[in-house]
């Protein structure tokens, strides 16, 4: 039997010398949706909800859904320029929000998002933040009849204990129980972390991963000038953190670490990448640290792969995206067991954990990894490995099918994060295709 090709596709011949009729199963093409986003925070403000949220708009705009951000307006905003030439971006009021002027704290606009949504109607409204933004969108879109979905982003009633109120922790998350629980669906970044909300009362949660860009954060991008202006050598060992500056991120048990490791690699330093309310307190007590501030881009990523070792200490994380963005700049990483660090690193082999809480145990450990060389550039080889897998576009087609479900346009995946071998199948041939 011969091959006749008509129009790009290969026909096979019957007996009669007649092309065979072929049914050809191709992947559906999903819906095009309308997503109203809405956010209280987004680039150029640095943070990582802020930047996994840009992420995954980008790609639900590449596969072709129309997106309407609704945030509140940033001082960097004029009116013209920006996202607002390709979003429909709605920017509403807001007020700088305390210890983080920077950063605007979205106000209730029911009456307004109504209005808007009532005149352009969205498929889908979905909550990237819980602030009064979030909240008065979420009583909108329900007085609406607005299908809504959300995202468990931030552990804010975990923060309260850093700032001396404790006692609203059981508040915030009631709040916050309340606020998800009023969604379709909630995305989470963990396995663990769905089973710890479970436990507390929230419904409907569903594991969403967060992806890497693994040619943007790479060893490759390691910079021995960089290094100088720190005063390091090539043999000197530079210890990097890269996040807030701030109480919930455990930086007194950072700085302790530190001072273990410079008790058995004397030329150790430490190089903070961030910025926040602490960075004043740290220029003023520790002046052997190095504060270099906020990074971004290439800059960001030549200083994370011009270190030698990552401590993370914080115990407030929903994921870590710092984690997953320092292993795969191929360096070793020290941190708790949970959230990203609990799903990628196997202790000993392509990074080092604690156990969760275990402050002596963190400090052992980092002094340990911090002299021996040797272990460190074989984590921090296999640390590349392990994340190679974490696209943007398997996060972005889980993203999608959990939209299309709370919009009423597909079945609702399974809760997990990991995509069956069918569902993976369509995804990749839609990709291909779409490509």
């Amino acid at each position: 039997m011969c091959l006749l090709h008509r129009a790009g596709t290969i026909l096979p011949m019957n007996d009669a010398g007649f092309p065979t009729l072929v049914v050809e199963r191709f992947p559906a093409r999903r819906p095009s949706l309308r997503i109203a986003v809405v956010t209280e925070t987004w680039p150029p403000e640095v943070n990582g909800v802020a930047m996994s949220i840009a992420r995954v708009v980008a790609g639900l705009q590449r596969r072709d859904h129309d997106i309407q951000l609704v945030r509140p307006r940033q001082r960097s905003d004029d009116g013209a320029t920006g996202d607002r030439r390709v979003l429909d971006a709605v920017l509403t009021r807001g007020l700088p929000i305390p210890l983080y002027p920077q950063l605007r704290l979205g106000i209730p606009e029911k009456r307004t998002l109504v209005k808007l949504w009532s005149e352009r109607r969205p498929d889908v409204v979905h909550l990237a933040t819980e602030g009064p933004l979030g909240w008065s969108a979420l009583h909108a879109a329900l007085h609406l009849r607005i299908p809504v979905s959300s995202d468990f982003r931030t552990n804010f009633h975990a923060y309260s204990g850093h700032y001396g109120v404790g006692w609203l922790r059981g508040p915030i998350s009631a709040y916050l129980r309340k606020f998800h629980n009023r969604t379709r669906l909630t995305m989470v970044p963990t396995e663990a972390l769905r089973n710890d909300l479970s436990k507390l009362g929230f419904r409907n949660l569903h594991v969403v991963a967060r992806g890497v860009d693994l040619g943007h954060f790479h060893p490759m991008c390691r910079s021995d000038a960089l290094r100088a202006s720190w005063g390091a050598t090539a043999d000197d060992l530079i210890v990097v953190c890269v996040g807030r500056l701030a109480p919930e991120k455990n930086l007194d048990l950072l700085l302790g670490a530190f001072d273990a490791i410079r008790r058995v690699v004397t030329g150790a330093r430490l190089v903070l990448v961030g910025d926040g309310p602490m960075r004043g307190q740290l220029a003023a007590t520790r002046p052997d640290v190095i504060l270099a501030g906020q990074r971004e881009g290439e800059d960001l990523s030549a200083h994370y792969a011009s270190a030698d070792l990552f401590l993370f200490p914080s115990l407030t994380e929903t994921f870590g995206n710092v984690t997953v963005e320092a292993m795969a700049s191929g360096l070793p990483v020290v941190a708790f067991d949970y959230a990203a660090a609990a799903q990628l690193i196997i202790d000993g082999d392509n990074g080092r954990k604690a156990r969760f809480g275990d402050a002596a145990a963190f400090r052992a450990i980092s002094a340990e990894l911090a002299a021996d060389l040797f272990a460190r550039e074989r984590h921090g080889r296999r640390a590349r490995a392990a994340v190679t897998s974490l696209t943007w576009d398997e996060v972005i087609l889980r993203f999608e099918s959990l939209l299309l479900a709370a919009a009423g346009e597909g079945d609702v995946p399974s809760s997990s994060g990991h995509t069956s071998e069918a569902e993976y199948a369509v995804c990749h041939s839609e990709m291909d295709h779409d490509a």
